[in-house]
């Protein structure tokens, strides 16, 4: 056999061999290293690099070698979940750089970051005044989590005592111009509804690049053509501005009227309904 040929084959075995023991170690290992995971990563890499090179190497040799460095991350990790003090020493403990608004200098020096290597981290995280943060810690895969003072954290629905609607994932129903039955069957609607929404937004579906189903059931698009413009949905803002023009009715039914009756009547509908306005308000406005 050629070596050229021989170098291909031991290429593609052994990146099918990592593939698949990356897959079997778990998503957590692209998503964070900790250190002996980078050293054990380094290490199997250049066991692979060296054996598909090498010609004089063997395979099997080579395969036994990188199975088992991937067998130690893997119960490692076993360890870990059953034990704080291996996890902590294996994957490693988070510093506190910042502390009740102050820096931590000795722990900025244990770790060997200087003050503009901080001042970078807390401007990715979008916070550009030391002085706004409350807490700041160095988690073991490098990044830099931050927790800003009260008066420096965003509004909230919570905070301002609002009632806010439940949003739910949108469902892709239509991709590259063609349409997918199965979110559309998760969501309970049919092709013929969504043909039919299409005609109301006046496009065809092979005019349309991507369509999802928010979890209001409404269909919004983009087209392939973006000069083209799709109005948004108006459904739920037409249904509250009906129901504020049928409580404003009321109360002028009510103002009217010389019918004690009548107008007690209208009073009490008008405040019913806009008790109603008041809790479908968060849904019903865009």
């Amino acid at each position: 056999m050629p070596n050229w040929l021989d170098v291909v084959i031991r290429s593609i075995l052994f990146m099918i061999i990592l593939f698949l023991i990356t897959k079997w170690l778990g998503k957590k290992q692209l998503s964070q290293l900790s250190f002996f995971e980078y050293v054990n990563g380094i290490t199997i890499g250049s066991i692979g690099a060296e054996v598909v090179t090498g010609l004089e190497q063997k395979i099997s040799l080579g395969i036994i070698a990188i199975i088992t460095c991937a067998a130690i991350p893997f119960l490692a990790g076993l360890l870990s979940l059953k034990s704080k003090g291996f996890r902590g020493f294996i994957e490693g403990k988070g510093s506190i750089f910042i502390k009740d608004g102050k820096i931590m200098e000795d722990n900025l020096k244990k770790e060997r970051y200087s003050t503009d290597e901080l001042l970078e981290l807390l401007r990715k995280k979008n916070v550009f005044q030391v002085s706004d943060v409350e807490f700041a810690v160095l988690e073991p895969t490098g990044d830099l989590s931050v927790l800003l003072k009260k008066e420096n954290q965003p509004l909230t629905a919570k905070d301002l005592n609002m009632s806010v609607a439940t949003v739910k994932e949108p469902q892709t129903v239509i991709m590259d111009g063609k349409i997918l039955d199965e979110p559309l069957t998760t969501i309970g609607r049919s092709r013929r509804w969504l043909i039919t929404e299409l005609e109301k937004l006046g496009v065809t579906i092979d005019n349309v690049f991507l369509g999802q189903v928010n979890s209001y059931g409404e269909l919004t698009v983009d087209l392939y053509d973006d000069k083209l413009k799709v109005p948004s949905p108006q459904e739920r803002p037409l249904i509250l501005a009906t129901m504020k023009k049928c409580q404003a009715d009321l109360e002028s039914f009510a103002l009217g009227t010389e019918n004690k009756e009548a107008k007690e009547l209208y009073r009490k509908n008008s405040e019913k309904l806009q008790k109603a306005i008041e809790k479908v308000s968060p849904i019903l406005r865009n």
